[in-house]
């Protein structure tokens, strides 16, 4: 039976996975190191029960219905038929409506009119750019204080741009800046970095704080050092104590961790609950915390626990983080088990997603299998990187397996094929949400979080702007296409029950209100204000 047909579950399912479980806190903290040699430097808090760490294609079939379900909000939330269930604004807004007040405060890009009060001199260099980016044929209105002589040379407008440089915006900066960039005009880039050098910030507003990681990746795409420049930061990783740290402080103050583990631990929950024998693939096991939920849960079912068979998959920073290899997971995992009376096995995979074939999964016959996908897909190279195409060969072959389950949750952004510009864009509007949804939590100046930015967020921006090829390792896609990649790949959606979004919900009691929560076709929505951040779907 579908997730979809147990609602009658969802008292129970919220219960456990809202309400702390002592057995399970004795083990458990997010990210923990999984050795003994090295103290939890997490930040103070409350402990949750949560396990929780674009081109657009879209057709009318892919596109959400108007009849969402949201949950938790406040009246005045608009809802309209668009794809996001958030805002009548598409994700790609700077692409598809280029209209945005000036006081949107989802992180959206400055529109082709400025408000800045600099006179239509401002207004129409900032138009010519926009034509620039856009090409001539966007839907700006052609009024008469916007409109721009095409006669204009270009280094005209760089001129007259530099000269009013010092009072724009840090948005309207970064955008004039990336265009430099991509023209490959260093004076005119050099220029623009030492103005927003001047105004960027570490421990500053949200914006300050991106606009800091932005001009590196800039800067290191304008002297084509871009793939140094992130190797670089891989390189000066964070001892493995520092690293988990700043990963604990992600988990408690910011909710998308937590929305990956439960979704999913719900759904393989309802999926397995008649099966006696159950194979669980993660594709990014991480410390494996999340599984210590599912089998505290599993320990009290009616008639004694199933076998639990998890096969889990590594990548490099996981195993930074914990200090060691896979075998770590498994021994914190089985003595775990051994404590709650479930049957266990663990079997390592210490290679990468893309790196996983048949034989790396030890499948066996009469295991009900369930395959997670926890904000992994996005780095397996597709067929715009090389030929193989491993984000799609990974999905034909767990479809190959035929699967009770898979669940997969994914970042709302595109960043895949999008060329330079409208990518720059699209990671300015997506992390700015983010850096604000994280600046609600914490101080400015907490040294914590300013780490934790460093170390597990501003890398990902950096990568996305200035790698490029298969040096370029963050892709994410819109759920609309990966609805597509699944379903060509035979997978059918399967609706997510009530349970899900009441778990959820729960989860976000403890988060600022400014968090969203909305249902769509079957898929939840996980938002900060009008902007998607990320999706959690089921499939088989």
């Amino acid at each position: 039976m579908q997730a979809s047909q147990r609602p009658q579950s969802s008292g129970g399912v919220h219960k456990l996975y809202h309400q702390p479980t002592a057995k399970v806190e004795q083990y458990y903290s997010p990210y923990n190191v999984v050795n003994n040699n090295s103290n939890d430097t997490s930040s103070s808090g409350t402990q949750h029960s949560y396990q929780t760490q674009n081109e657009q294609f879209f057709t009318l079939d892919s596109l959400p219905d108007a009849g969402y379900v949201i949950y938790d909000s406040p009246p005045a939330l608009s809802v309209s038929s668009n794809w996001s269930p958030f805002s009548p604004q598409c994700t790609q807004s700077y692409i598809s409506d280029q209209h945005h007040s000036s006081d949107n405060t989802n992180g959206s890009p400055l529109s082709g009119c400025s408000v800045v009060n600099d006179g239509n001199e401002l207004k129409h260099v900032l138009r010519e750019m926009e034509n620039n980016l856009l090409g001539p044929d966007s839907d700006i209105d052609e009024d008469s204080s916007c409109s721009f002589n095409d006669e204009v040379s270009k280094p005209s407008k760089w001129n007259r741009l530099l000269e009013i440089a010092p009072s724009l915006d840090m948005k309207e900066l970064l955008v004039a800046c990336a265009e430099a960039v991509s023209d490959g005009d260093f004076s005119v880039a050099e220029a623009l970095m030492n103005v927003l050098e001047q105004k960027v910030s570490v421990s500053g507003e949200p914006m300050q704080r991106l606009s800091a990681y932005m001009l590196e990746g800039l800067r290191a795409r304008l002297f084509s050092s871009g793939s140094i420049i992130y190797k670089k930061l891989k390189c000066n990783e964070p001892t493995s104590s520092e690293l988990i740290s700043y990963m604990q402080v992600l988990y408690h103050i910011c909710p998308y961790y937590k929305f990956a583990y439960t979704s999913a631990n719900v759904v393989i929950d309802e999926a397995m609950r008649n099966e006696n024998r159950i194979h669980i693939i993660d594709f990014q096991i991480a410390q494996g915390s999340q599984w210590m939920f599912l089998m505290h849960n599993l320990a009290r079912r009616p008639g004694g626990p199933p076998f639990v068979h998890i096969t889990g998959v590594d990548d490099s920073q996981s195993a930074h983080a914990r200090g060691g290899g896979l075998h770590l997971v498994g021994e914190r995992l089985s003595k775990f088990a051994e404590s709650c009376g479930v049957p266990f096995e663990f079997h390592a995979a210490g290679i990468s997603g893309c790196e996983v074939q048949l034989e790396n999964i030890h499948i066996r016959h009469g295991e009900a299998l369930a395959v997670n996908f926890p904000y992994v897909l996005h780095h397996m190279p597709d067929e715009s990187v090389t030929t193989v195409n491993h984000r799609d060969r990974l999905l034909r072959l767990v479809k190959s397996l035929s699967p009770k389950i898979v669940t997969l949750v994914e970042q709302e952004s595109n960043t895949n094929t999008s060329a330079f510009l409208p990518r720059f864009r699209e990671t300015m509007d997506y992390y700015t949400a983010m850096f604000e949804s994280i600046d609600a939590a914490r101080p400015r100046d907490d040294k914590q979080r300013i780490s934790a930015e460093e170390h597990c967020v501003a890398r990902d921006v950096v990568n996305i702007i200035a790698c490029e090829g298969a040096d370029r390792v963050e892709r994410h896609e819109l759920f609309g296409k990966w609805s597509m990649r699944l379903m060509m790949a035979g997978f059918t959606q399967c609706p997510l029950s009530p349970s899900v979004g009441e778990a959820i919900t729960g989860v976000l009691k403890d988060f600022s209100p400014n968090y969203r929560l909305a249902e769509s076709k079957g898929t939840l929505y996980l938002g900060w204000k009008n902007r998607a951040l990320a999706t959690s779907s089921a499939w088989r």
